[in-house]
């Protein structure tokens, strides 16, 4: 006697919410029955959001935040901000780090950190972008927002030894940041002391 499934539609879209980050097969399963309740309206909505988001959604061409221009909102305006570039992990640390109003600087988004274990190396970070910004734009500092995990920390010492010969001050921001997790998941009040506090390294 056969088993009774899902429709194959809504099986599909349970297997395509399973692909995201974090979600299992029960959270995706949960999401599909949520949205196939929903009304019409609502689920087009969801729908269209995606599509959307999607198509005008780009990275900004100088520090690879995310933008619906050429460039992001701080890159336009970067002739009133600070000298000061910060350089972290993905766009949710830059949310993170704004939110404090601690640092009044730039960004530069690396998309990921370095990790031989996943394959990825300094030429899969836009890298060589932030030497050729840091020469163009006469920043003053570097300050290395990486996260404390052991590919963070590789990445921090990776980028200190980069940027060592450019005489430029490189900071790290301070202790305190929780080991293994992502700065922008962290609360609002670490991430202010840990930028306050930030340490001068040397190569």
């Amino acid at each position: 006697m056969s088993t009774a499934g899902y429709p194959k539609f809504l099986q599909k879209l349970i297997d395509v919410l399973s692909d995201l980050p974090t979600i299992g097969p029960k959270s995706a399963e949960r999401m599909a029955l949520f949205i196939i309740k929903s009304t019409r309206q609502k689920a087009k909505e969801f729908a269209d959001s995606i599509v959307q988001a999607r198509e005008n959604i780009r990275r900004c061409g100088t520090c690879f935040y995310l933008s619906e221009q050429e460039l992001c909102e701080v890159c336009r305006n970067r002739d009133i901000r600070d000298k000061v570039i910060c350089v972290v992990e993905y766009p949710q640390d830059v949310i993170a780090i704004e939110r404090t109003g601690r640092h009044k600087g730039l960004y530069h988004v690396l998309w990921g950190r370095l990790s031989p274990l996943e394959g990825t190396g300094p030429e899969d970070l836009p890298l060589k972008k932030l030497v050729q910004r840091i020469k163009d734009e006469s920043i003053q500092e570097i300050i290395i927002a990486t996260s404390s995990s052991r590919e963070g920390e590789t990445t921090a010492v990776y980028l200190n030894q980069l940027l060592a010969s450019l005489g430029i001050k490189i900071t790290r921001i301070a202790r305190g940041i929780p080991i293994g997790i992502n700065i922008g998941y962290i609360d609002q009040a670490t991430i202010s002391e840990a930028i306050i506090g930030r340490r001068e390294v040397s190569a």
